[in-house]
């Protein structure tokens, strides 16, 4: 029997433990953890930087190498994310919905975990912790699975909130890292029906095609983000600059950042030569449509913008930039190239951000906001496990509920059928 294998017997067993721990139980160990972490500071970062090290030698671009890298204030940062987590409700146990049939049997909808969660992402360590907290506080075991570029943080993190869970009295296999980042390893990690759950991919448009294809384990596709300010003519420009700044700018490398500004023709010509100047002032590269191009001087250095630019999610300084005749086309536009994360509308017209709002396909849909507000903690839910694309089960950010299913409960007094 391979490791693998194992390791996921030791987490299905876990999972079933969790089922009889008690809410008090987990945020003490959740406790643990936080503590553990920022006690353990100096090791993290050392771990941390044996991966910065190798992925400078392999010419990692810098906005990756940044999603990659923890500093001491990171690490308080992941620490007070967990603490947040033990400030949420415990959705376990949750009845959501209770009923009385004519027989006289009582039926009712109750929460439970879903059991194993399997995770595959890349190149962000704060994961690792974020998704541990999670699973472990909505009374799931998890398998982790990292990429190589981070392993030795994933390592270091891991071993720390095991042991901080197993001081707490709870069974450390609830949450495990897998070591073999080869592509077999995961390749055989999606097929571990019986023992996983569920899988949830977390990284690049590459990775989650993989898993979506590959998975014989059921999947919640979580999503790349290719996401779209609009500035519409009835809009107040400086509010629609700031939020596009912001969307694009704040850090790019991150799927809720916006990767294509599409503006509205009437005010194409004032908003775009400004809109240009701001973005590569802050180091911005702009590939816009030949109306972009014209519109903007030759001093502006506009790249023409192709088909595929519009499909792209950059995670860089890049973004496309294309004019639109009115709200109907930017909807379209949106709809045609967009992956179903987060999209905005700058706007006065209450009309047209209904319309935005109703008709835009995506998990997150913002009128007169930034798309990068697109988060669990945001959202008031604490660390999130990922962001799902899909329509099924979970939508948007998953936070506590959304780690977990229905159980139906029946109580009845001798009714026989």
């Amino acid at each position: 029997m391979n490791e693998l294998i194992t390791m996921a017997q030791n987490a299905k067993e876990a999972s079933y433990k969790l089922t009889g721990v008690s809410s008090a139980e987990k945020d003490a160990a959740l406790e643990a953890i936080a503590q553990a972490l920022i006690n353990n500071t100096d090791s993290i970062i050392a771990a941390n930087n044996m991966d910065i090290e190798k992925a400078k030698a392999k010419g990692m671009e810098a906005a990756m190498l940044d999603r990659l890298t923890l500093t001491p204030d990171r690490v308080q940062g992941i620490a007070d994310a967990v603490r947040e987590v033990i400030s949420l409700t415990d959705p376990v146990g949750e009845v959501v919905a209770m009923w009385k049939r004519p027989n006289g049997l009582t039926i009712g909808q109750q929460r439970v975990p879903l059991g194993v969660i399997g995770i595959i992402y890349e190149s962000r360590p704060n994961v690792t912790v974020d998704a541990a907290v999670l699973c472990l506080k909505s009374g799931n075991a998890v398998i982790l699975r990292g990429g190589s570029e981070a392993i030795h943080s994933n390592i270091a993190l891991m071993d720390i909130m095991r042991g901080a869970v197993e001081s707490a009295g709870l069974d450390p296999n609830s949450m495990c890292l897998i070591h073999d980042t080869s592509r077999e390893t995961a390749a055989e990690m999606m097929k571990l029906n019986g023992y996983i759950d569920v899988l949830i991919p977390r990284g690049g448009a590459g990775l989650i095609k993989t898993v979506v294809q590959t998975a014989t384990v059921p999947v919640i596709e979580t999503g790349t983000g290719n996401c779209h300010v609009y500035v519409d003519s009835d809009s107040d420009s400086q509010m629609a600059m700031d939020i596009l700044i912001n969307a694009k700018v704040s850090r790019p490398s991150v799927c809720n950042a916006a990767e294509t500004l599409l503006v509205d023709e009437p005010i194409a010509k004032e908003f775009i030569p400004l809109a240009v100047q701001k973005l590569v002032k802050k180091g911005v590269e702009v590939r816009g449509c030949k109306k972009t191009q014209d519109i903007c001087s030759v001093e502006a250095n506009v790249k023409p913008a192709d088909e595929e630019d519009f499909y792209t999610e950059y995670n860089d300084y890049i973004i496309a930039v294309k004019v639109v005749n009115g709200i109907d086309e930017a909807i379209a536009h949106i709809n045609k190239y967009n992956t179903k994360h987060s999209e905005a509308i700058v706007t006065n017209s209450y009309a047209k951000a209904q319309k935005f709002l109703q008709q835009v396909d995506a998990a997150a849909v913002y009128v007169n906001a930034s798309t990068r507000f697109t988060d669990g903690n945001e959202f008031g839910f604490g660390a999130e496990i990922g962001i799902s694309n899909q329509k099924i089960h979970a939508r948007g950010p998953m936070g506590l509920k959304e780690l977990t299913t229905i159980k139906y409960i029946i109580y009845g007094n001798g009714q026989i059928r």
